[in-house]
């Protein structure tokens, strides 16, 4: 049992999650900061402060705390632009200058099925 638990741990998949896994963790708090720090105060030029939490509507003894959901939805957003911009883009565009080096993959299986036919079909016509 020990064993078959050294070769699960010791497996490349599990250490590659982990290891993104702890990489994730650590870039979410760049990330954070980014829109926290830096993107909210800006969005907040216009009404005077960078958080909306103080933003209350009362009702019947009942506070409804909707600048706090402002402030959360914001946030959600901004950090699904902020990883947008700065993960999935530049992600893509490597993978297309990766994938401009490569040949086709046609090119390199030589021709088709059809095209086999066809030659065969001429060189026994020609018999």
């Amino acid at each position: 049992m020990l064993q078959e638990l050294k070769e699960f741990v010791i497996r490349g998949n599990v250490l590659m999650l982990a290891v993104g896994f702890i990489m994730g963790v650590a870039f979410q708090r760049v990330v954070s900061s980014m829109v926290e720090d830096v993107i909210m105060p800006i969005i907040a030029i216009p009404f005077g402060e960078p958080d909306f939490t103080t933003l209350t509507w009362e009702m019947n003894g009942s506070v409804i705390m909707w600048g706090s959901f402002v402030t959360a939805a914001v946030v959600f957003l901004l950090t699904a632009l902020a990883v947008f911009l700065f993960i999935v883009k530049p992600y893509n565009l490597l993978q297309e200058r990766i994938s401009a080096g490569k040949p086709d993959q046609e090119q390199e299986t030589g021709p088709s099925e059809i095209d086999l036919l066809t030659e065969i079909r001429d060189s026994l016509a020609k018999s």
